[in-house]
């Protein structure tokens, strides 16, 4: 058989073979992933603007007739959405630099120094990868209750300290580094401190981005501990203080101030995500291809 005859079966790029499974394939698995994530997120986001009747109606009415901000305003004054923003902004922004601190530390102590047990020890964060949290949560709630932090911040932050998802990432990305560029620091007199915040931490900041974004978000919308452990609303976080929005009204009325509650619950999560969705790929990726 001649190679110009191979040639003539083989088919291009665009034919129309290609064509139908890049299709079929690639952008309609993609578009219907998109769709059964966005959609849910844009009919919030549309009703948070619509008045209780546009919502609770056999007539679907996809956009609002006329937008309004009533729902956000009765949101703000039903509860202290104000001091429930401020409580989970105190929260994440304590609980996701901790962890990430100790992400970090954990991860280039398992890689750069020697100690005994170093193997067993990651087996252990393996392990608690596997382990749900909600296993803890028990142990967890009589120990806080017991040293009287309840209804403390300290007391919603603590138990979830312990990251081995972020160790687990950063050790693997800390194995991928280039071991001359750290016997040349330590030949030169850098200890591991230095080593650590001046040639580790640098070269890793797509890793470290994405256990910070990961970390950022759990301790956004995390719900049942916040919720077990605090009983009085100033002290409630964000996704815990739209369970007492839900409370307060029942009736059906209460569908378009609901979602706003969860639409200023997620926005600042989103914009977060927005700003640092870039270094997921990288810091995901990174070290998987070694040369």
């Amino acid at each position: 058989m001649s190679s110009s005859s191979i040639a003539t079966r083989v088919p291009g790029p665009f034919s129309a073979k290609n064509l139908a499974r890049t299709l079929v394939g690639g952008y309609l698995p993609l578009l219907i992933a998109t769709l059964v994530v966005f959609l849910p997120l844009l009919w919030m986001i549309l009703s948070s603007f619509k008045a209780p009747g546009e919502i609770i109606t056999t007539d679907l009415k996809i956009l609002p007739q006329a937008p309004t901000f009533d729902n956000y305003a009765t949101a703000a004054t039903t509860v202290p959405f104000a001091q429930f923003f401020l409580n989970s902004v105190i929260v994440t922004a304590i609980g996701s630099v901790i962890k990430c601190l100790l992400a970090i530390l954990t991860a280039y102590a398992l890689v750069f120094v020697r100690f005994p047990f170093k193997r067993l020890i990651f087996i252990l964060i393996l392990v608690a990868l596997m382990v749900p949290p909600q296993v803890a949560v028990l142990p967890n709630y009589i120990l806080i209750s017991s040293l009287n932090g309840q209804n403390t911040y300290w007391g919603i932050i603590l138990p979830g300290l312990g990251t081995a998802f972020g160790t687990f990432l950063l050790r693997q990305h800390f194995m991928t580094l280039p071991t001359s560029i750290l016997e040349s620091a330590e030949i030169d007199g850098a200890g591991h401190w230095r080593r650590l915040w001046k040639i580790v931490v640098p070269i890793s900041v797509p890793s470290i981005a994405t256990v910070a974004l990961v970390t950022i978000v759990t301790e956004w919308n995390e719900y049942i501990w916040p919720l077990i452990i605090t009983t009085k609303p100033e002290m409630m976080t964000l996704p815990v203080g739209l369970t007492l929005l839900s409370n307060s009204d029942s009736s059906s009325q209460a569908w378009g101030v609901l979602m706003a509650g969860a639409v200023i619950v997620i926005l600042p999560i989103l914009v977060i995500f927005a700003a640092l969705q870039r270094y997921i790929v990288a810091g995901l990726t990174q070290g998987s291809v070694t040369g």
